[in-house]
């Protein structure tokens, strides 16, 4: 098998050659005509029940099946290293879908992503939820348990869970991976005993922050149910989108190097400063006591987050005091963002789950590091 690097510049991209074509062609098309009425009729039926496209058939209609959906498809359960993957509008829609499949009972390990966490706690999809730490998820599990889920690292304080030992706790039960985060490039969770791997593709499989969508590689059979759920609730992700995430793929493994070795710099730079009470970030040992970096992930990644002496008013501040670095939601792209998770993206959150108000998470990008460590610098003094 080649290189990882060298399948995220060539997966999804077989077909091109045949088509005559050295960039993947974007196909817009919202019906597509029929081969007749038995065929297109089956086509139908294979496509809303959540197949693929039959040999010879047509795609029938773009909530169904796109080609140019597809192909990022391809390339991203390739770089997960699983069979099949299922893309959606949104990171959100990609989720309710897993709930959807798996109905029932759901055990989940906080922190989450807060939108992840708010769905669960509501019930809104039908589910009930139980909160577990790691190392309860065993006696959480009950007869109609359907789906584990866990983000790892974990947003925003970026706790690393433990997979393998989390994946025989789990048993037969399917687990469920928040791979945001640390990306194919990072991390596989499928090799670690995972059943599905999420992704919130608008984060670093994009990259430019251009692009909204959400990405579950899986199983065959999994895939089979989710593209059943999307065809019904129409959730499938624009071929536009597709496009600019395939594109992304290419560049994956050198954003996610170069940002995930400048957050480095930053997290140890970040600690000297006596503005900051605790910095929170994988690289650090005191954040890894399982020593899991380099053992179920390959580098740290490029997203910490610090907490503030000064409490909130202090957090709140520095966030709006940052010059280069932008204040706003979302990771993952070329430019730094830092942002106020308790105010932000966990708002809806348990209070008793919720980040501490003088924490800020900051997402690395592209810059020069002594540009970035600059721009804090003078957020936490007040110059």
């Amino acid at each position: 098998m080649a290189a990882p690097d060298t399948r995220a510049v060539h997966a999804g991209r077989a077909d091109l050659r045949g088509l005559g074509v050295h960039v993947p062609p974007i196909d817009l098309s919202t019906t597509n005509p029929l081969p007749g009425v038995e065929a297109g009729g089956d086509s139908y039926e294979a496509l809303a029940t959540g197949g693929t496209l039959p040999d010879g058939g047509s795609a029938v209609y773009q909530r169904l099946w796109n080609p140019t959906t597809a192909r990022f498809e391809e390339a991203l359960a390739e770089l997960e290293g699983c069979a099949q993957a299922v893309a959606f509008a949104s990171g959100m829609a990609a989720l309710s879908a897993c709930l959807l499949a798996a109905g029932g009972h759901v055990v989940a390990v906080r922190p989450l992503y807060g939108g992840t966490d708010h769905v669960l706690a509501t019930g809104l999809l039908g589910t009930e939820v139980s909160w577990a730490r790691p190392d309860e998820v065993a006696a959480a599990i009950r007869p109609d348990t359907s789906l584990v889920i866990v983000e790892t690292p974990a947003n925003p304080t970026l706790e690393l869970v433990d997979l393998d030992a989390l994946a025989a706790q789990c048993g037969d039960v399917p687990l469920l991976v928040d791979n945001t985060f640390a990306t194919p490039v990072l991390q596989q969770p499928v090799r670690h005993g995972a059943t599905l791997v999420l992704h919130s593709a608008t984060k670093y499989l994009g990259g430019h922050g251009d692009v909204l969508a959400g990405v579950v590689a899986t199983n065959a059979a999994w895939a089979t149910k989710l593209r059943g759920v999307r065809a019904l609730t129409g959730g499938i992700l624009h071929p536009l989108g597709a496009y600019l995430l395939h594109r992304g793929l290419q560049t994956l493994p050198l954003r996610v190097r170069h940002q995930s070795d400048s957050a480095g710099k930053l997290a140890a730079w970040l600690g000297t400063r006596p503005e900051v009470e605790r910095v929170y970030y994988p690289g650090l040992p005191e954040c890894d006591p399982h020593q899991l970096i380099g053992r179920q992930q390959t580098a740290p990644g490029s997203v910490l987050a610090f907490s503030l002496r000064g409490g909130y008013a202090e957090a709140a501040r520095v966030a709006d005091s940052c010059r280069l670095i932008t204040h706003a939601v979302s990771l993952g792209g070329v430019d730094s963002l830092i942002q106020h998770p308790a105010s932000l993206t966990h708002r809806p959150v348990a209070p008793e789950a919720r980040p501490h108000p003088n924490v800020l998470r900051l997402s690395v990008g592209l810059e020069d590091v002594d540009d970035l460590m600059a721009d804090l610098g003078q957020a936490l003094s007040g110059e």
